[in-house]
């Protein structure tokens, strides 16, 4: 579903992300961390084609984000560590303006909306300013908004945070259905102990350079994910 190969991205001198390969198959979660620095967010903006890079290549189910980034994003979703969002709209009118954009159909745009309000409990707040909402607020229409394509792959950068617990109970059980379904997960977060029982694989970057990556048993055998980062990133 993801093939992200010799990836690099400079800024002046410094490598954000340096010859960076990882493979993401249909079906999995793929947790990726890493100290703030370390090249997450560099990763997944080049991923979702939002940033530039210098070096390598990323194909999302086989096409590439550099040759075709239109064809690729009709089929992923991105959701940013902080939601920015139109504050002047409300809130029905933003997920009806990305399902625009993605040209979903009206009955399947209202019955996923339906849908997805409803799990997350914001459907009577929908017709609020988004300038009114609370953070978690904002961020639960990020996914609903996100989800509204039916995307392949979805790249959420620190997804869990400001959400609450019964919010972030509710996104993991989604995250799952899209792999169930033959989608993938590639997501960054600092929560290890979350990304040890929900992940299939795992990724530790630090300064730029993947140091570990596979199955969360390859990763961390008989420890905990958080010693061995914490090895890792000493």
């Amino acid at each position: 579903m993801l093939k992200i190969n010799n990836l690099t991205k400079t800024y002046g001198d410094k490598k954000a992300v340096d010859n960076l390969t990882l493979h993401i198959q249909p079906g999995e979660i793929y947790g990726f961390i890493g100290h703030n620095g370390a090249g997450k967010t560099t990763t997944l903006k080049s991923v979702a084609g939002i940033l530039q890079f210098d070096e390598g290549e990323i194909f999302i189910d086989d096409i590439s984000i550099k040759s075709n980034p239109v064809e690729c994003k009709k089929i992923i979703s991105y959701i940013p560590d902080n939601p920015d969002l139109y504050d002047f709209m409300t809130g029905i009118q933003y997920l009806n303006f990305v399902g625009d954009i993605f040209g979903v159909p009206a009955d399947e745009r209202l019955q996923r909306i339906d849908k997805y309000a409803e799990l997350f409990e914001i459907k009577n707040d929908l017709a609020g300013t988004l300038a009114s909402y609370s953070h978690g607020m904002k961020q639960k229409l990020a996914v609903i908004s996100a989800l509204i394509h039916e995307p392949k792959l979805v790249i959420m950068d620190e997804p869990f945070v400001g959400l609450d617990p019964k919010a972030a109970h509710i996104l993991k059980g989604i995250m799952r259905d899209i792999c169930n379904n033959g989608g993938a997960i590639f997501f960054s977060t600092h929560v290890l102990e979350v990304a040890e029982k929900l992940c299939d694989k795992v990724a530790i970057i630090k300064g730029g350079k993947l140091i570990k990556s596979g199955t969360m048993e390859e990763v961390k055998g008989d420890e905990s994910l958080e010693s061995v980062f914490l090895e890792l990133e000493a």
